[in-house]
């Protein structure tokens, strides 16, 4: 007997990347990790900066990480649906272009004037330093 599958989609501002059945996924949701199977009950989360594992074939190997930054996660027992504010394939992000950029974020909090250029400076160190943890694990 086949295993189960959930139908899984990733959709960030730009383009769809993932459509398609797998075996599980794991989802960085705002209050911790949570893995998505079939029949899995309803809900819907906000997410946190981190990675989806997607399982294509079994439920011990990682198919796919996804770096996600924001967004929303809906699953029904049927699907998943993640909807990123910025998604990238692990593998996609260049660690040194990543550096350079979190080093320039860096000098540039230091030298903010206002509380709303600070907070938008502070999202994005964020951003940069969840992008290097994930390229770290991977």
């Amino acid at each position: 007997m086949a295993a189960e599958q959930v139908e899984f989609e990733l959709v960030s501002p730009e383009k769809l990347l993932l459509s398609e059945k797998v075996e599980m996924v794991v989802v960085p949701g705002a209050d911790g990790d949570f893995g998505i199977l079939p029949r899995h009950a309803p809900l819907i989360s906000s997410l946190r900066t981190g990675v989806i594992a997607v399982y294509r074939q079994n439920r011990r190997d990682i198919s796919e990480r996804i770096f996600v930054d924001g967004g929303f996660a809906e699953v029904t027992p049927e699907r998943c649906t993640v909807l990123a504010e910025q998604a990238v394939p692990v593998g996609e992000i260049d660690r040194t272009s990543t550096e350079q950029q979190l080093k320039d974020a860096r000098e540039d909090l230091s030298d903010a004037t206002s509380e709303a250029e600070r907070k938008v400076l502070e999202r994005q160190i964020a951003r940069y330093e969840g992008m290097l943890q994930a390229v770290a694990a991977a």
